[in-house]
């Protein structure tokens, strides 16, 4: 599936690792070792819907939120991937890195 990520700093992180913006996060070997791992799972699906199959993944339509949809990144922390999904879910625009999921403040 085609991904384009339009949080510069999110790329940042996926692409070297490190971040300011999210500094503790890249300190965190479990974080990024499966930050790469979802970041490549929705490459490979066929489909936005498709990422349901994984269930650690979390994947929901989010509501009241016009076509925006989240996975986890880490089972037991509250980071979610915020993302767009266009032409039926076969393309995906990576939006945020969210850390105050369902109310969750860190």
């Amino acid at each position: 599936m085609k991904i384009q990520i339009d949080d510069k700093d999110l790329l940042e992180l996926i692409n070297t690792g490190r971040n300011s913006k999210y500094k503790q996060l890249s300190k965190n070997g479990k974080f990024m070792k499966s930050l790469s791992r979802v970041i490549g799972l929705m490459r490979i699906v066929e489909r936005a819907s498709d990422l349901s199959a994984y269930n650690f993944l979390h994947y929901e339509r989010l509501k009241g939120k016009n076509g925006l949809s989240s996975v986890r990144v880490v089972n037991g922390m509250v980071e979610r991937i915020i993302f767009r999904e266009l032409n039926g879910g076969i393309e995906i625009i990576v939006l945020e890195l969210n850390r105050e999921h369902y109310g969750n403040k860190k």
